[in-house]
Protein backbone atom coordinates (compact mmCIF):
# COMPACT_ATOMS: atom_id res chain seq x y z
CA UNK A 1 0.00 0.00 0.00
CA UNK A 2 1.26 3.49 -0.83
CA UNK A 3 0.85 6.49 1.35
CA UNK A 4 1.65 10.11 0.59
CA UNK A 5 3.73 11.50 3.40
CA UNK A 6 5.04 15.06 3.65
CA UNK A 7 8.12 14.73 5.82
CA UNK A 8 9.16 18.38 5.50
CA UNK A 9 6.34 20.92 5.53
CA UNK A 10 8.54 23.48 3.76
CA UNK A 11 8.81 21.29 0.65
CA UNK A 12 6.60 22.16 -2.28
CA UNK A 13 5.71 18.57 -3.12
CA UNK A 14 5.14 15.69 -0.69
CA UNK A 15 6.69 12.37 -1.76
CA UNK A 16 5.16 8.93 -2.16
CA UNK A 17 6.63 6.54 0.40
CA UNK A 18 6.16 2.77 0.52
CA UNK A 19 5.01 1.89 4.05
CA UNK A 20 6.45 -1.62 3.67
CA UNK A 21 9.97 -0.34 3.07
CA UNK A 22 12.54 -0.50 5.83
CA UNK A 23 14.26 2.56 4.34
CA UNK A 24 12.83 4.77 1.60
CA UNK A 25 14.28 7.80 -0.18
CA UNK A 26 12.14 9.49 -2.81
CA UNK A 27 13.72 12.17 -5.02
CA UNK A 28 16.01 13.37 -2.24
CA UNK A 29 18.37 16.29 -2.83
CA UNK A 30 20.64 18.03 -0.32
CA UNK A 31 22.20 21.45 -0.93
CA UNK A 32 24.48 23.12 1.57
CA UNK A 33 24.65 26.93 1.67
CA UNK A 34 22.91 29.51 -0.50
CA UNK A 35 23.49 31.35 -3.75
CA UNK A 36 26.94 31.25 -5.31
CA UNK A 37 28.32 29.56 -2.19
CA UNK A 38 25.89 26.64 -2.38
CA UNK A 39 27.03 23.06 -2.86
CA UNK A 40 24.74 20.26 -4.00
CA UNK A 41 25.85 17.09 -2.24
CA UNK A 42 22.97 14.83 -3.32
CA UNK A 43 20.69 15.05 -6.36
CA UNK A 44 17.29 13.35 -6.68
CA UNK A 45 18.30 10.10 -5.00
CA UNK A 46 15.63 7.40 -4.74
CA UNK A 47 15.75 3.84 -3.42
CA UNK A 48 13.80 1.58 -1.10
CA UNK A 49 15.23 -1.20 1.08
CA UNK A 50 12.93 -3.90 2.52
CA UNK A 51 12.73 -4.44 6.29
CA UNK A 52 15.42 -6.80 7.53
CA UNK A 53 17.64 -6.23 4.49
CA UNK A 54 21.30 -5.22 4.36
CA UNK A 55 22.14 -2.41 1.92
CA UNK A 56 25.63 -1.09 1.18
CA UNK A 57 26.31 2.36 -0.27
CA UNK A 58 29.44 2.65 -2.42
CA UNK A 59 30.87 5.34 -4.66
CA UNK A 60 33.67 7.89 -5.03
CA UNK A 61 34.76 9.96 -2.03
CA UNK A 62 32.48 12.95 -1.49
CA UNK A 63 29.57 11.47 -3.45
CA UNK A 64 27.00 11.81 -0.66
CA UNK A 65 27.10 8.36 0.98
CA UNK A 66 27.47 9.76 4.48
CA UNK A 67 24.88 12.42 3.64
CA UNK A 68 22.35 9.65 3.00
CA UNK A 69 23.32 8.02 6.29
CA UNK A 70 22.70 11.30 8.12
CA UNK A 71 19.34 11.71 6.38
CA UNK A 72 18.22 8.23 7.43
CA UNK A 73 19.47 8.86 10.98
CA UNK A 74 17.44 12.08 11.15
CA UNK A 75 20.55 14.23 11.63
CA UNK A 76 19.93 16.12 8.38
CA UNK A 77 16.81 17.27 6.53
CA UNK A 78 16.55 17.01 2.76
CA UNK A 79 16.41 20.17 0.65
CA UNK A 80 13.89 18.33 -1.55
CA UNK A 81 12.20 14.94 -1.54
CA UNK A 82 11.31 12.70 1.37
CA UNK A 83 12.96 10.13 3.64
CA UNK A 84 11.20 7.52 5.77
CA UNK A 85 12.10 4.53 7.91
CA UNK A 86 9.53 1.75 8.43
CA UNK A 87 6.94 3.98 6.74
CA UNK A 88 7.42 6.74 9.31
CA UNK A 89 9.24 10.07 9.20
CA UNK A 90 12.86 9.80 10.28
CA UNK A 91 13.29 10.55 13.96
CA UNK A 92 10.08 8.77 14.97
CA UNK A 93 10.88 7.40 18.47
CA UNK A 94 9.19 4.09 17.69
CA UNK A 95 12.05 3.30 15.28
CA UNK A 96 15.02 2.32 17.44
CA UNK A 97 18.36 3.03 15.75
CA UNK A 98 21.83 1.64 16.39
CA UNK A 99 24.94 3.31 14.97
CA UNK A 100 28.57 2.20 14.60
CA UNK A 101 31.31 4.42 13.15
CA UNK A 102 34.82 3.89 11.75
CA UNK A 103 36.20 4.80 15.17
CA UNK A 104 34.63 2.99 18.10
CA UNK A 105 33.97 6.26 20.03
CA UNK A 106 33.74 4.51 23.39
CA UNK A 107 33.85 6.64 26.54
CA UNK A 108 37.42 6.22 27.89
CA UNK A 109 36.36 6.74 31.53
CA UNK A 110 33.75 3.95 31.41
CA UNK A 111 34.48 0.25 31.56
CA UNK A 112 33.53 -1.85 28.57
CA UNK A 113 30.27 -3.19 30.00
CA UNK A 114 29.13 0.33 30.94
CA UNK A 115 29.97 1.58 27.44
CA UNK A 116 27.93 -1.19 25.83
CA UNK A 117 24.97 -0.48 28.15
CA UNK A 118 24.73 3.26 27.30
CA UNK A 119 21.79 2.93 24.84
CA UNK A 120 19.77 1.17 27.57
CA UNK A 121 20.18 4.28 29.71
CA UNK A 122 18.94 6.58 26.94
CA UNK A 123 16.53 4.76 24.61
CA UNK A 124 12.85 4.07 25.40
CA UNK A 125 11.50 1.79 26.76
CA UNK A 126 14.74 0.65 28.41
CA UNK A 127 15.54 3.96 30.11
CA UNK A 128 12.48 3.68 32.36
CA UNK A 129 13.88 0.39 33.69
CA UNK A 130 17.48 1.60 33.94
CA UNK A 131 17.58 2.40 37.70
CA UNK A 132 16.16 -1.02 38.62
CA UNK A 133 17.94 -3.22 36.08
CA UNK A 134 21.30 -1.62 35.28
CA UNK A 135 23.17 -3.87 37.73
CA UNK A 136 21.06 -6.94 37.05
CA UNK A 137 19.25 -7.80 33.83
CA UNK A 138 20.90 -5.04 31.76
CA UNK A 139 24.42 -5.95 32.89
CA UNK A 140 23.68 -9.59 32.09
CA UNK A 141 22.35 -8.56 28.68
CA UNK A 142 25.61 -6.74 27.95
CA UNK A 143 27.72 -9.68 29.13
CA UNK A 144 25.85 -12.11 26.88
CA UNK A 145 26.42 -9.87 23.87
CA UNK A 146 30.10 -9.32 24.73
CA UNK A 147 30.57 -13.08 25.00
CA UNK A 148 28.88 -13.52 21.61
CA UNK A 149 31.55 -11.35 19.96
CA UNK A 150 34.47 -12.96 21.78
CA UNK A 151 34.80 -10.39 24.56
CA UNK A 152 33.57 -12.49 27.45
CA UNK A 153 35.45 -11.56 30.61
CA UNK A 154 36.39 -8.07 29.35
CA UNK A 155 33.40 -6.21 30.81
CA UNK A 156 35.53 -4.64 33.55
CA UNK A 157 38.28 -3.51 31.17
CA UNK A 158 38.69 0.09 30.02
CA UNK A 159 38.77 0.94 26.29
CA UNK A 160 42.44 1.96 26.44
CA UNK A 161 43.30 -1.60 27.50
CA UNK A 162 41.88 -3.15 24.29
CA UNK A 163 43.00 -3.49 20.67
CA UNK A 164 41.29 -1.75 17.76
CA UNK A 165 39.51 -4.93 16.71
CA UNK A 166 38.23 -5.50 20.24
CA UNK A 167 36.94 -1.93 20.40
CA UNK A 168 35.03 -2.39 17.14
CA UNK A 169 33.47 -5.59 18.52
CA UNK A 170 32.35 -3.63 21.57
CA UNK A 171 31.02 -0.85 19.31
CA UNK A 172 28.84 -3.40 17.49
CA UNK A 173 27.57 -4.66 20.85
CA UNK A 174 26.62 -1.12 21.86
CA UNK A 175 24.83 -0.59 18.53
CA UNK A 176 22.80 -3.80 18.95
CA UNK A 177 22.10 -4.04 22.68
CA UNK A 178 18.74 -2.22 22.49
CA UNK A 179 17.46 -4.43 19.62
CA UNK A 180 17.40 -1.67 16.98
CA UNK A 181 14.98 -1.72 14.08
CA UNK A 182 17.58 0.17 12.05
CA UNK A 183 21.36 -0.28 12.12
CA UNK A 184 23.53 2.41 10.49
CA UNK A 185 27.20 1.62 9.82
CA UNK A 186 29.68 4.27 8.63
CA UNK A 187 32.93 2.59 7.51
CA UNK A 188 32.86 0.46 10.69
CA UNK A 189 35.97 -1.56 9.80
CA UNK A 190 37.90 0.95 7.70
CA UNK A 191 40.63 1.55 10.30
CA UNK A 192 41.44 -2.15 10.83
CA UNK A 193 43.97 -4.44 9.20
CA UNK A 194 42.75 -6.80 6.48
CA UNK A 195 42.68 -9.97 8.60
CA UNK A 196 40.81 -8.33 11.51
CA UNK A 197 38.42 -6.73 9.04
CA UNK A 198 37.53 -10.08 7.47
CA UNK A 199 37.06 -11.63 10.91
CA UNK A 200 34.60 -8.88 11.82
CA UNK A 201 32.76 -9.27 8.51
CA UNK A 202 31.92 -12.82 9.57
CA UNK A 203 30.92 -11.64 13.04
CA UNK A 204 28.63 -8.91 11.69
CA UNK A 205 27.08 -11.37 9.25
CA UNK A 206 26.28 -13.75 12.13
CA UNK A 207 24.72 -10.94 14.19
CA UNK A 208 22.68 -9.78 11.19
CA UNK A 209 21.36 -13.28 10.48
CA UNK A 210 20.44 -13.69 14.14
CA UNK A 211 18.76 -10.31 14.72
CA UNK A 212 17.68 -9.10 11.24
CA UNK A 213 17.66 -5.32 11.68
CA UNK A 214 17.41 -3.19 8.55
CA UNK A 215 21.05 -2.28 7.85
CA UNK A 216 22.47 0.62 5.83
CA UNK A 217 26.25 0.60 5.55
CA UNK A 218 28.62 3.13 3.96
CA UNK A 219 31.88 1.60 2.75
CA UNK A 220 34.68 2.20 0.26
CA UNK A 221 35.58 -1.51 0.29
CA UNK A 222 33.80 -3.31 -2.55
CA UNK A 223 34.74 -6.75 -1.16
CA UNK A 224 33.19 -5.75 2.17
CA UNK A 225 30.01 -4.58 0.43
CA UNK A 226 29.69 -7.77 -1.61
CA UNK A 227 30.41 -10.03 1.38
CA UNK A 228 27.92 -8.38 3.76
CA UNK A 229 25.10 -6.83 1.75
CA UNK A 230 21.95 -8.13 0.10
CA UNK A 231 22.14 -5.26 -2.36
CA UNK A 232 24.67 -2.59 -3.30
CA UNK A 233 23.65 0.95 -4.24
CA UNK A 234 26.29 2.67 -6.41
CA UNK A 235 26.59 6.46 -6.42
CA UNK A 236 28.11 8.90 -8.88
CA UNK A 237 30.63 11.60 -8.04
CA UNK A 238 29.22 14.80 -6.53
CA UNK A 239 26.49 15.79 -6.86
CA UNK A 240 25.65 12.27 -5.73
CA UNK A 241 23.17 10.37 -7.86
CA UNK A 242 22.25 6.70 -7.68
CA UNK A 243 23.57 5.11 -10.87
CA UNK A 244 23.12 1.40 -10.09
CA UNK A 245 21.34 -0.88 -7.65
CA UNK A 246 22.84 -4.39 -7.71
CA UNK A 247 21.40 -7.43 -5.96
CA UNK A 248 24.07 -9.63 -4.34
CA UNK A 249 23.36 -13.21 -5.51
CA UNK A 250 25.30 -15.15 -2.85
CA UNK A 251 23.45 -17.21 -0.24
CA UNK A 252 24.17 -16.80 3.47
CA UNK A 253 26.15 -17.64 5.45
CA UNK A 254 29.10 -16.46 3.33
CA UNK A 255 32.73 -17.36 3.94
CA UNK A 256 35.95 -15.52 3.08
CA UNK A 257 36.67 -18.30 0.55
CA UNK A 258 33.75 -16.91 -1.47
CA UNK A 259 35.64 -13.63 -1.92
CA UNK A 260 38.23 -15.41 -4.09
CA UNK A 261 35.69 -16.98 -6.43
CA UNK A 262 35.19 -15.93 -10.05
CA UNK A 263 31.58 -14.92 -9.40
CA UNK A 264 32.58 -12.66 -6.51
CA UNK A 265 35.39 -11.10 -8.55
CA UNK A 266 32.98 -10.47 -11.42
CA UNK A 267 30.59 -8.60 -9.12
CA UNK A 268 33.27 -6.43 -7.49
CA UNK A 269 34.89 -5.83 -10.89
CA UNK A 270 31.59 -4.60 -12.32
CA UNK A 271 31.10 -2.27 -9.35
CA UNK A 272 34.67 -0.98 -9.70
CA UNK A 273 34.03 -0.24 -13.37
CA UNK A 274 30.87 1.75 -12.56
CA UNK A 275 32.68 3.86 -9.96
CA UNK A 276 35.72 4.42 -12.21
CA UNK A 277 33.44 5.58 -15.04
CA UNK A 278 31.55 7.89 -12.65
CA UNK A 279 34.79 9.47 -11.47
CA UNK A 280 36.02 9.95 -15.03
CA UNK A 281 32.74 11.56 -16.05
CA UNK A 282 33.03 14.07 -13.22
CA UNK A 283 36.69 14.93 -13.90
Amino acid sequence: MKKRMDLAPSLATPATIDEAAGIALDGVSVTYGNGSASLTALHEASFAAPPGSFTALVGPSGCGKSTILKLVAGLLRPSAGAVAVAGRPVGDPSVRTGVAFQNATLMPWLKLRANVMLPLKIVPPFRARWPAERQGAFAARADVLLARVGLGGFGESYPWQLSGGMLQRASLCRALIHDPTLLLLDEPFGALDAFTREELWALLQDLFIDRRPTVLMVTHDLREAAFLADRIVVMSARPGRIIADEAVPFARPRTTALTWSAEFAALTGRLHGLITAARAEAA
